[in-house]
């Protein structure tokens, strides 16, 4: 449909991952599995955090959350991506790319701002033990929630709304496995200045503030652990941060990978292997290296389990 010679964009053309027919049947069924193994663990996560009496302190609370934006982001690109593995022509409406494209970035700027907030958690924890109880009180852990989602929903819908209000021309292929900000722009025959820029902003601003409050929390911790007099002592505490710090290191490196690559070698191939990894293998290892490592969740697990056990027989 054309209007004063400029197409409207009814739907997009997902190129996908791959074009290799060949490879379609055994990466749908790689990525189902994964996506499913992410969605129960996730899932698992959220509901022993909130049934587990002894899972009811403010770093459980933060994990729970931790395990609903992976759940978010991973649904938002995960089962569409599925779907295109197995029907002969992958596309999206337009209404359904922009809905995508809003709940994806809801739930992964979010997790930015959680895992600060954890690292913030572990500060006190660590640095301020006495008053730990105090200071991370459920007000104040609800805030550093409750902030965070909403300044997420305003810069998703800020960003959402401003690109598919903008004219696409006739050419309708994403280079990509979902509808993300770049290839969309690509995609545009007005200007973008604006929008590029508010983005730069918008990312630069999510990334730093973020990544400041974890590098701050995390040197605060260190200075602490080495004035400690006790092995023991600085075993537990490395011990407590263990898996925050494997997650936030893996989380953060593929996002600074992705955004910080020179212009000259930046390609949308690149991103496609960064965006698999931050999109669906991160909620995937994100509960497993808390449950793998923490006594804790396996004890829950463990007690859990038992009660569903004598519930069934």
């Amino acid at each position: 449909m054309e209007t004063h010679n400029v197409t409207i964009v009814m739907e997009f053309i997902l190129m996908g991952i791959t074009d290799r027919p060949e490879l379609q049947a055994p990466l749908f069924g790689l990525f189902l599995f994964i996506y499913l193994i992410s969605a129960v663990a996730n899932l698992g996560m959220i509901v022993l955090t909130t049934v587990d009496p002894r899972l009811q302190t403010p770093m459980y609370f933060f994990l729970r959350h931790l395990a609903i934006t992976d759940l978010g982001y991973s649904t938002a690109v995960g089962p569409k991506m599925l779907v295109n593995f197995v029907v002969p022509l992958n596309t999206i409406s337009f209404t359904l790319c922009a809905t995508q494209l809003a709940f994806f970035l809801v739930f992964i700027i979010s997790e930015l701002f959680i895992l600060s907030a954890m690292s913030y958690d572990r500060y006190v924890a660590i640095c301020k033990p006495l008053l730990y109880t105090v200071i991370m009180s459920q007000r104040v852990c609800q805030v550093l929630v409750a902030i965070p989602y909403l300044y997420c929903t305003f810069v998703s819908l800020l960003v959402t709304i401003k690109i598919f209000t903008l004219s696409f021309c006739g050419y309708n292929v994403i280079s990509h496995f979902y509808c993300d900000s770049l290839p969309l722009l690509s995609l545009v025959c007005s200007s973008t200045y604006e929008i590029e820029m508010i983005i730069l902003i918008l990312a630069a601003f999510n990334l730093m503030s973020s990544l400041l409050v974890v590098l701050v929390s995390y040197l605060l911790i260190l200075i602490a652990i080495l004035r400690m007099n006790s092995a023991e002592g600085r075993r537990k505490a490395f011990s407590t941060c263990g898996s925050h710090l494997t997650v936030v290191t893996v989380f953060y490196g593929t996002l600074i990978f992705m955004y910080v690559q020179p212009q000259s070698s930046h390609s949308f191939d690149t991103d496609k292997v960064a965006s698999i990894f931050y999109t669906l293998i991160i909620p995937m290892l994100n509960p497993l290296i808390y449950s793998l490592r923490n006594k804790d969740v396996k004890y829950a697990l463990q007690r859990t389990w038992e009660k569903i056990s004598k519930i069934l027989s």
